[in-house]
């Protein structure tokens, strides 16, 4: 079985509650909402922002169901208030 490096970044909120370099192998074919499970497995303090936050790979927002199948960049970016 392949395995795929996940690299995460983070933008605000969701940023200040990571570490700075987040970075996870997976055996290919995970969702994206099982790579946030992960992440918050290993950090339960990010729970709340983490099921509020949209997800994107490149410029792209990807739902949670999407299925990863190659080494990527999952970028995490926290709900914005304002107008």
């Amino acid at each position: 079985m392949q395995t795929i490096e996940i690299k995460i970044e983070a933008f605000g909120a969701i940023e200040r509650l990571l570490p700075k370099a987040l970075a996870f192998e997976f055996a290919e074919n995970r969702s994206v909402k099982d790579v946030l499970t992960h992440i918050v497995t290993l950090y339960p303090e990010a729970h709340q922002a983490m099921e509020k936050c949209a997800c994107a790979i490149g410029e792209d927002i990807v739902t949670r169901q999407m299925e990863l199948d190659q080494s990527c960049t999952l970028v995490l970016l926290s709900p914005v208030a304002g107008g």
